[in-house]
């Protein structure tokens, strides 16, 4: 490529790269809003329909689910299946949120719910069900750590490719990376931050796996398509999963479809995972959990396969053609 072409090139591509990063991470914070969020109501029907319909001027923001009573509503909320709930007991409604799920999403219920009673003259009392850890109170730690293990597994993918590593090495070489992630994450997060307070090695574990799926993806589109594939799956982590992820929010919080997408990927399934690992003795994990094996498996099984197509094509290579003996 000629050298103007090439300043030209590189004129255009970094503008748009911009472009693409203010909007992959600028876009869905600034529209970040409630949008269907799961919110239980427990009590009698006649009880609750006076919360129901305050709820309901929120148009779009609540997914309503009916409980017959406060432990049913607080179950509920230990298997991730609300985010909160609004109990109606004789001496007043009554708010259950959980902030280790989201506290931005129990600050949000805090305001709708308790601003409404207020204004009605009627004081709500707030339990935090599953509280975020003293230490990390706003979930900042569980927040940063997924752009460092993002990077972490592109990194280890890339170098992998870049170092010629293939097949059985390149899959040791890669597994074995993550498990030391995931054992050092672990440590500082876990041991010395305090962020996070479920099993420790379930939690290594969740590190190293979310590791390994992006490392793995990285590897083995390049084994199939070549140093294009490792700029490709970088792409898309870092753009696409990265702040679509919602561990600053919620996945319902943010926009449609972005926040359903965020969860097909490494980052936003690892976020998810690490929440029901640490802090919900593993409840709604087997979603994310899924969702990074067949990240990692279907990366580790490109990997092979591109050895396999390399070698085949090393023994099957065109042959020299030899020149007929001239006959004297």
């Amino acid at each position: 490529m000629p050298a103007t072409r090439r300043l030209i090139a590189v004129v255009l591509l970094v503008p748009t790269l911009a472009a693409l990063a203010l909007w992959a991470f600028a876009w869905p914070s600034a529209r970040t809003a409630p949008r269907d969020l799961p919110l239980g109501v427990a009590g009698p029907a006649a009880a609750t329909a006076q919360v129901e319909k305050q709820l309901a001027t929120h148009e779009g923001a609540f997914e309503i689910h009916h409980y017959a009573d406060e432990p049913a509503a607080r179950e509920a909320i230990e298997d991730r299946t609300v985010y909160g709930a609004v109990v109606v007991t004789a001496q007043g409604p009554e708010l259950l949120t959980a902030s280790a799920a989201s506290p931005l999403v129990a600050q949000l219920l805090q305001q709708a719910v308790g601003g409404q009673a207020a204004a009605d003259g009627t004081p709500v009392k707030t339990v935090d069900v599953v509280a975020a850890p003293a230490a990390d109170p706003r979930g900042a730690v569980l927040n940063a750590s997924v752009l460092p293990l993002a990077l972490a597994g592109i990194v280890a993918g890339a170098a992998v490719t870049l170092l010629g590593l293939r097949g059985v090495r390149a899959v040791a070489a890669l597994t074995g990376a993550a498990g030391l992630v995931g054992l050092i994450a672990a440590a500082l997060a876990h041991s010395w931050l305090g962020a996070l307070t479920g099993d420790w090695w379930a939690e290594a574990a969740v590190f190293g796996l979310s590791t390994l799926a992006v490392s793995a993806a990285v590897a083995g589109c390049a084994a199939l398509l070549g140093q294009a594939g490792i700029g490709l799956v970088s792409f898309v982590v870092m753009f696409l999963g990265n702040p679509f992820s919602g561990a600053a929010s919620a996945p319902r919080m943010l926009p449609e479809p972005v926040g359903a997408i965020g969860q097909w990927l490494p980052p936003g399934a690892g976020t998810s995972l690490l929440r029901s690992v640490s802090y919900f003795d593993g409840a709604a994990a087997t979603g994310p959990a899924l969702t990074l094996v067949w990240w990692a498996a279907l990366g580790l099984s490109a990997i092979l396969l591109g050895a396999r197509l390399k070698a085949r094509d090393t023994r099957t290579g065109p042959t020299e053609k030899r020149e007929p003996a001239l006959v004297a």
